[in-house]
């Protein structure tokens, strides 16, 4: 009912006016409620005669004063005992109140309270003032059916016999209790299936039980906590055809059930105490529940009111009352540091010793529970909670006389009993009684009092130091407290007739489950003190104070421009989103980034004719779920997967007009019937060469519906996003005798990643774009990329009533993240230490949560800024949402904003721009950015998306021109380089790299190269021309290395020696060397350069060739280089530059569009890589090739489906190979023999090969590793 229809009648007259004290109030009628004293220790009461659904308050201050309340709390109870504070959105704990004495301030609640009294305490008044208060409450009676079960009662519920299946259930039902344990409700099914709720250790759970079975029962679900609070607690299960809906007050879980209970149907509900297996009794049973319910209703039926209608349907068991009868138990809560309760010594203590008692619950694992002093001088007892233990300790003149512990686990959150005595020199504590556990000590030091007992903490003032606490404050609750085997009277405590209190909140537990529900997402474990939870989010793949913010990047795009190379990597689709990370491969070798999704057969795979068999079926399961697949698929630019059928006499597609005999099945779920093959239109029922037109039978659309007795093929590759990926194939045409077929399905890969570059440029300060209302009522993370000019500006804002959130750069060095939830704007900041005006990309990551609020700016720290301790937690906005400006048009960016995405959702910024003036969409302009990756001299290339490294003019290969070109050698081995004209070169250059351009005389050289070799002496370089002249680089005999200039054919050679030593020892150097005319510096590894002057004029003309390894056949050398260059170099040479040449680069990677001749073996390798430390090194090594690699957490990396004939060909492979190392031409001859066998073999042709199946599976560009030797026979 709304708050303003129904006020209740006479609330006003029945107000109790009751104190915490004999202060009393002043009564002036009309004008309001004032306590003679004015602190937090007062309250006012009401008691609205009978429970009452309460809507609203409203407040207003004292008539004609200056009197108002600014805050103050709300409690209800049933009873008039055992309060419960009211909280809105179940953080916040006060209510603002007036601003003046006149004006009236009234809350809706956001949930009804149903109680019979209502307290309000006030927290703040008027500082000018006193405490002042005029009170209104709105709401409407409430009615409900109540039953009351002692632990051995029960009622059944017998549904009528006959079929039902009805599409839903529903049972709901509130229930109170002090109990943490029983069994609330339990229905019984057909086939001995029974579900039931229990309470376990104050939490519900849910459990699928079997009649007759010794298992244990089944959990599928744990919901709610502290539910033995003694206050109402609501319960709903809905039940559906294959899941539940189960409620606990607020908050509600789906549970997938058993697919047995997708046609079960209850026969009986039984509520309460559980029955005897072998009897129709009910058994005394501390898993009975003892406790009220109330309005108990099934599919709307109030099992309540039969009972009390006696109806036959139910049957009540044992003792049964239609009311709630409620233990009364006083608690008190300790609630912070200067919480204490002072009660006199002489309650506890006699002459024979002390005996004491107390129950207590906290989730602290430290506090002092109780001290007091000993009547010994300087004598004090501790009992306290040290790692969740309890300990007793005695101390006197600076020492401990006596230490015990007992007990584990004790900061749960459940009650736990205490027990200390003291008798005849014998000292005992006991925790749980006899489920818990005991220490004691005889003889122990005699125990008595000396004045008085502190509970929790020690006052502040204490000018006796009658309390010393060097232990944590006790934060919690407590109740029964005994003193004696006497009850502590804890209300005439809080009337001040006994003892001395701070800080507590008498005649409530105001304990709070942080924890339940978790706000820790993505699987972080939940663990709470006192006042705060603390998330765990190790191994979730998440992070933050909530574990909210994906650890992972969005896509392997994402990865490429963070700097890393190809390997393998987990990528959240959606960010911060529900979609788990996935672990994918990404190959970054080409000019575009794919990524590669493996599933469990990519091998081609031969079907042979079988009769009986009309059909061969083939399911594929890919390594990620399907969640991750639609969203990896659906943010791509471009997806492809290879589709191939090799067949003989196995027709595919037949003919467009007929019914194909083959097809496969690809897109979201289980996948749509698709009836093209790879390099078609979809649902054109053709193969790549009916579209082209050069297919063998001009008849037919597809190759292999010639059908034909050699061997065809039809392949291509599936484009068509929808479709992708490819989830089942079904060859129809198999069953004639001689059909043969074999096919294959690639992994998926995609490239692109459209939300990663989807950017929006503001030109005008006024400019801006509206999207809808953000909502991150509870978390929010916004994540995106700036480039500016300008040093100030608004990046985001979004508005509400009084909350707000924004992001702007406040400076040219400062971003700021700032926002309002109703308790006041706070902000977070970032100062860089560069300008950020610096027209390149700057990442600005902000986070919002519950917890705290936290600002990422770059790779510079996090700061944070904790959230209020008992703040709201919805941030509530309704305006739109501004990009790039504010709804003022003020203060507005100017700049680019790129890849913006809230809570994992990218906002279309390029859509908008196109349609709103002053916003264009797209950003050039990136290598400022990322064109620090391009390294060894590749030249960033701008691209619309992104960019590209150019390593024409590099000694280096790879994504970012970092990979180094190495190669074995071996002493025959020889690759010359020859120089030709430009305009020689200029006729094919669109063929060649740019690395083989040269100029025919040189003033100057620039050389580089790194080498490993354990030969001495040995040529490393020479340089030839057609004048007779010549550069050699070689190791002399000293294993030191000599740079030999012979720039005039009339003069002697000129020889320059380093004083670098031991260069022939195995280990990788590296030499650079640089001439202009007759200057020369030569640098090896990390030693000083050397610099040498030559006595030539300095010219190097007409050069002819360069040549690595052996020097073969050359009348220009002196005979001593001669001598050494026939001997040939045996070991490593890498990244060999020759000014803007790259003789070995061009030998191994273009030896088909390059001027080198290659003699003997050269094998490339990564011999030249500085080894391990290299960052990539071990990336580069998990290759989806590597069958048996794992990654991260164990995970299989790539399809291990394998068949023993394809392990046996490789072995066999290697084999052979070593074997025949020795001898070059039959090394050749079986080289190639391999290669074909591996292809026909290992790459997973499942059925021994026919000699005429003629198709080598190729293998995947993934698979192609630097590492891998790679042979060049000449």
């Amino acid at each position: 009912m709304d708050m303003g229809t129904k006020r209740v009648a006479g609330i006003i007259a029945q107000v109790v006016l009751l104190l915490s004290s004999s202060y009393g109030t002043t009564g002036e009628g009309a004008g309001g409620w004032s306590p003679v004293t004015s602190d937090r220790y007062q309250w006012l009461e009401v008691d609205l005669g009978e429970r009452t659904k309460i809507t609203a308050v409203a407040t207003q201050g004292r008539y004609g004063s200056s009197d108002w309340l600014t805050s103050y709390l709300l409690m209800f109870s049933d009873t008039g005992h055992n309060w419960k504070q009211y909280r809105q959105e179940d953080s916040i704990g006060s209510f603002p109140g007036n601003t003046n004495a006149d004006s009236v301030v009234q809350y809706k609640l956001q949930q009804p309270a149903m109680a019979r009294f209502l307290r309000l305490i006030p927290l703040d008044w008027n500082p000018s003032g006193r405490i002042g208060l005029r009170l209104e409450t709105y709401g409407c009676p409430y009615t409900s059916d109540v039953v009351s079960l002692d632990g051995s009662s029960s009622l059944v519920y017998r549904l009528s016999p006959g079929p039902r299946r009805l599409s839903r259930d529903v049972v709901s039902l509130k229930f109170k209790t002090v109990r943490n344990s029983g069994t609330l409700l339990h229905a019984e099914g057909e086939g001995g299936l029974s579900l039931s709720l229990e309470l376990e250790r104050g939490k519900l759970l849910l459990l699928q039980l079997r009649q007759g079975s010794s298992s244990e029962p089944r959990r599928l679900a744990s919901l709610g906590s502290l539910l033995d609070d003694q206050h109402w607690h609501y319960i709903a299960v809905e039940r559906r055809s294959s899941h539940l809906n189960l409620t606990v007050d607020k908050h509600t879980e789906r549970v997938q059930i058993p697919a047995e209970f997708s046609h079960w149907d209850i026969k009986q509900l039984r509520v309460g105490a559980v029955q005897s297996p072998d009897s129709q009794e009910t058994v005394a049973s501390k898993r009975n529940f003892h406790g009220c319910l109330e309005n108990l209703l099934y599919n709307g039926l109030n099992l309540i009111e039969l009972v009390k209608h006696k109806d036959h349907r139910v049957t009540v068991m044992g003792n049964v009352t239609f009311s709630c009868a409620e233990p009364v138990s006083i608690a008190v809560t300790f609630t912070g540091p200067q919480s204490f309760l002072k009660l006199p010594g002489t309650m506890a203590s006699t002459s024979a010793g002390v005996s004491m008692g107390f129950q207590f619950r906290t989730w602290n694992k430290a506090g002092l529970l109780v001290t007091f002093a000993l009547p010994q001088e300087g004598g004090v007892v501790w009992l306290y909670l040290s790692e969740a233990r309890l300990r007793l300790q005695i101390h006197k003149a600076g020492r401990t006389l006596l230490e015990l512990t007992a007990g584990s686990a004790l900061n749960d959150g459940q009650w736990h009993s205490v027990e200390l005595n003291s008798r005849r020199g014998r000292l005992s504590i006991t925790v749980d009684k006899e489920e818990g556990g005991s220490a004691q000590a005889s003889p122990s030091p005699p125990v008595t009092i000396e004045r008085h007992l502190f509970f929790g903490g020690c006052p502040t003032e204490d000018d006796r130091q009658e309390c010393r606490n060097p232990f944590n404050v006790f934060q919690g609750c407590m109740r029964l407290l005994t003193l004696d085997n006497k009850n502590v009277d804890l209300i005439m405590v809080q009337q001040k007739e006994l003892g001395i209190y701070s800080n507590l909140q008498i005649d409530m537990c105001g304990i709070m489950d942080r924890c339940s529900p978790s706000r820790c997402e993505h699987g972080g474990l939940c663990s709470q003190s006192w006042t705060i939870f603390h998330c765990n989010c190790s191994d979730s793949g998440y992070s933050g104070a909530t574990c909210h913010s994906s650890v992972y990047e969005q896509s392997c795009e994402a990865y490429k421009h963070n700097g890393n190379t190809s390997g393998h990597f987990y990528i959240d689709v959606d960010g911060s989103g529900p979609i788990k990370p996935q672990l994918v491969y990404c190959n970054m070798t080409e000019e575009n980034t794919w990524m590669v999704i493996q599933h469990n057969n990519t091998e081609l795979t031969r079907v042979r004719s079988s009769s009986g068999r009309n059909q061969h079926l083939v399911h594929f399961n890919y390594s990620t779920e399907e969640e991750q697949l639609s969203a990896a698929i659906s943010q791509s630019e471009h997806c492809e997967q290879e589709l191939s059928y090799q067949c003989r006499k196995s027709r595919l597609l037949n003919t467009p007009e007929g019914s194909p005999l083959s097809w496969w099945l690809g897109g979201p779920g289980r996948g749509h019937v698709q009836t093209y093959w790879g390099g078609a239109q979809p649902g054109s029922q053709q193969c790549a060469c009916g579209l082209q037109g050069d297919c063998l039978d001009p008849q037919h659309y597809c190759n292999c519906d010639a059908d034909r007795v050699e061997w065809t093929e039809d392949s291509g590759l599936l484009t068509h996003k929808e479709s992708l990926p490819v989830k089942s194939l079904v060859l129809g045409d198999i069953q004639r005798p001689g059909s043969e077929a074999a096919y294959r399905v690639g992994p998926l890969r995609c490239h692109g990643d459209k939300n990663f570059w989807n950017a929006a440029f503001f030109d005008k300060e006024t400019s801006y774009l509206h999207f809808p209302t953000f909502h991150g009522e509870l978390s929010a993370d916004i994540s995106f990329l700036f480039k500016t000019t300008a040093s100030s500006g608004v990046f985001l804002e979004n508005l509400g009533i009084k909350d707000f959130i924004r992001i702007e750069l406040s400076s040219s060095t400062q971003v700021v993240f700032s926002f309002d939830v109703g308790n006041g704007p706070l902000e977070v900041r970032v100062e860089s230490s560069i300008l950020l005006n610096d027209n390149r990309w700057h990442r600005v990551r902000a986070e919002r949560n519950i917890k705290e609020a936290s600002l990422r700016l770059d790779e510079l720290p996090a700061a944070t800024q904790e959230a209020p301790t008992d703040g709201h937690f919805h941030l509530q906005l309704n305006s739109q949402l501004f990009i790039g400006g504010t709804a003022s048009r003020q203060k507005g960016f100017r700049g680019c904003i790129r890849s913006l995405q809230l809570n994992g959702i990218t906002l279309d910024l390029e859509e908008r721009a196109r349609i709103t003036p002053g916003v264009r969409p797209g950003c050039p302009g990136h290598c400022s950015s990322y064109g620090s990756f391009c390294q060894n001299g590749g030249r960033c290339v701008e691209r619309a998306n992104g960019f590209h490294c150019d390593c024409g003019l590099s000694a280096y290969t790879g994504v970012f021109c970092h990979t180094e070109v190495s190669a074995s050698f071996k002493s025959g081995t020889s690759v010359s380089y020859t120089f030709k004209e430009p305009y020689e070169l200029s006729r094919n250059s669109s063929a060649l790299p740019s690395s083989i351009y040269s100029d025919m005389t040189l003033r100057g050289e620039n050389v580089s190269l790194s080498f490993r070799t354990n030969q001495s002496p040995a040529v490393l370089f020479y340089v030839s021309s057609y004048y007779r002249e010549y550069l050699a680089l070689l190791i002399n005999k000293h294993d030191k290395l000599e740079v030999r200039y012979k720039l005039d054919s009339s003069r002697d050679v000129e020889v320059l020696r380093s004083r670098v030593r031991s260069l022939a020892n195995g280990q990788l150097h590296t030499v650079t060397i640089r001439r202009l005319t007759d200057s020369v510096s030569v640098q090896i590894d990390q030693n000083a350069r050397e610099d040498f002057n030559l006595t030539s004029d300095g010219e190097f003309n007409a050069i002819k060739s360069l040549v690595l390894g052996k020097v073969q056949g050359s009348d220009d050398l002196d005979p001593d280089l001669a001598r050494l260059g026939s001997v040939g170099f045996a070991g490593c040479l890498s990244v060999v530059q020759f000014n803007s040449i790259s003789p070995l680069k061009a030998a191994l990677l273009h030896p088909d569009t390059s001027p080198v001749i290659i003699t003997g073996p050269l094998v490339q390798s990564n011999c030249g890589s500085s080894a391990s430390a290299n960052p990539y090194a071990a990336e580069n090594t998990h290759h989806l090739s590597d069958q048996s690699g794992s990654v991260g957490s164990g995970q299989p990396l790539v399809n291990a489906i394998r068949t023993d004939s394809a392990l046996i060909g490789g072995v066999i492979a290697v084999v052979i190979f070593v074997i025949v190392t020795g001898l070059a031409i039959t090394a050749r001859f079986l080289y190639r023999k391999k290669e074909t066998y591996r292809n026909q073999e290992v790459k997973g042709v499942k059925q021994e090969d026919s000699p005429d199946f003629p198709f080598n599976n190729q293998a995947d560009s993934q698979n192609v590793s630097c590492e891998n030797p790679k042979e060049y026979f000449i």
